[in-house]
């Protein structure tokens, strides 16, 4: 052993930790960071972790193990060609991609403009299609809110990619708002702020435009909350003619504004297929799982449930896929539970194998767009009708259309249901933690 060693992997581990390597997830810097040379060996570690990734699949894939080196490529093969388109539409500079978007937002009569990581199911790892912060700002962290005003543009994170975000952002176009430290306000308070400054200077509300299916269903209440407080504290409508004053409005719009600027650059809605998550490892049916679903919604006197985020949707129909979200073996879909019916809201190339569509027999397949249609239709069809939603997992657009005395606002049954595991899927764990314990093994000894 010598210094020349040590060294060498020290320096592979700091280059590690500036990835974001853990357990089954890599952060890369952007191609066009000009300090991206730093950071090659992200390629190889992203190569040797990604059979930590295949492994919480399923236990199937211990007998896939000698096919790990395929999947690597593929992997490397599928990453290369998003990375080539991505670098096709951030050809534009950071100031262009910012005028292109104001000029949008000027013909909306916007002034303000959000633009969160989250996906319609509030991933935290999102497909290529839906990091439209990440395009818009040209800071890939898997954390983050922009904000875009008409002179200036924020960029909030937390303090994992400070780093990240500091060598990413153009800084003659972008401030970084370092989330959690005591100086910085929250996006809230930032925006309430905003607007009352507008408010003082023009007697007009600051108008913020946000995409419905993209923010979290408590953050118009979390906005107005912030913004009614501020318009306390700079003493705003303390006269009688002002009693009924708002200092910003929330405008929720039907299209993405940056999908405008993204244009056809924008990488194409994942369609991978559905595979079944075999009984023997999934420990219930989806009959059990519905059945027992129905048993906590007549507690509840509740008619419809839904479910809204990847995992839950997995879960609910044992079902995987492979490829929509890099590390989760989970596919983009929705699903709602009534008294008489079960649907999946999802493209239909994704149930189009026959081994899926016998699985699913018993469920309605329905169009993924389709799914506020049918709330609200669901809503305003019986007096009795109750919608169990809980918002905490769920979009603004979902939650919009249902009446607030329509609402059962509570955790939905599925989360229990995950959490306490049956024989099949405590065997299941076990069995992916000793494929993981080798994976990792094996790439310690590589370094």
């Amino acid at each position: 052993f010598s210094w020349p060693i040590l060294a060498t992997m020290i320096l592979i581990g700091l280059a590690a930790m500036f990835t974001g390597l853990s357990l089954g997830r890599v952060s890369t810097f952007s191609r066009q960071s000009k300090y991206s040379f730093l950071f090659r060996p992200a390629t190889t570690l992203l190569a040797l972790t990604s059979v930590r990734v295949q492994c919480l699949a399923s236990p199937s894939f211990l007998a896939r193990r000698t096919a790990a080196g395929k999947s690597i490529a593929s992997a490397t093969t599928l990453g290369s060609a998003i990375s080539a388109e991505t670098d096709t539409a951030m050809a534009l500079t950071a100031a262009e991609r910012l005028d292109q978007l104001r000029a949008i937002m000027k013909a909306e009569g916007l002034d303000l403009y959000l633009v969160p990581s989250d996906d319609p199911h509030l991933s935290e790892y999102t497909p290529e299609a839906y990091k439209r912060r990440g395009f818009i700002s040209g800071f890939s962290g898997s954390a983050g809110t922009a904000v875009i005003a008409k002179d200036e543009a924020h960029l909030w994170t937390d303090s994992r990619y400070w780093n990240e975000a500091s060598l990413q952002l153009d800084s003659d176009c972008w401030t970084l708002q370092k989330q959690g430290l005591p100086a910085t306000p929250t996006i809230q308070k930032w925006i309430a702020q905003k607007a009352a400054a507008h408010y003082k200077s023009s007697k007009d509300s600051l108008n913020i435009g946000i995409d419905p299916y993209v923010h979290a269903a408590s953050f118009p209440k979390d906005l107005e909350t912030a913004l009614d407080e501020v318009a306390e504290e700079e003493m705003i409508g303390i006269n009688d003619d002002e009693n009924d004053v708002k200092i910003g409005n929330l405008v929720t719009l039907d299209i993405n504004l940056v999908d405008k600027v993204w244009g056809e650059s924008r990488p194409p809605l994942p369609l991978s297929p559905f595979r079944v998550h075999p009984l023997e490892y999934a420990g219930k049916s989806v009959a059990e799982k519905v059945g027992e679903i129905r048993k906590e919604m007549e507690s509840k006197k509740a008619t419809m449930s839904i479910f809204c985020t990847l995992d839950d949707v997995a879960y609910l129909f044992n079902l995987r896929a492979k490829g929509d979200v890099d590390t989760c073996p989970v596919g983009i879909a929705y699903a709602t539970v009534s008294m008489d019916d079960v649907c999946l809201y999802c493209d239909p190339a994704k149930v189009s194998a026959p081994d899926v569509q016998e699985h699913l027999s018993e469920v309605t397949i329905k169009p993924y767009d389709s799914i506020t249609e049918d709330i609200a239709a669901h809503c305003q069809a019986g007096k009795t009708n109750r919608v169990w939603l809980d918002k905490s997992r769920a979009n603004y657009a979902i939650s919009e259309v249902i009446p607030p005395k329509v609402l059962i606002d509570a955790q939905n049954a599925v989360v229990p249901m995950k959490a306490c595991k049956n024989d099949a899927e405590l065997k299941g764990m076990r069995e992916a933690h000793v494929v993981d314990g080798a994976a990792m093994a094996e790439f310690m000894a590589l370094l």
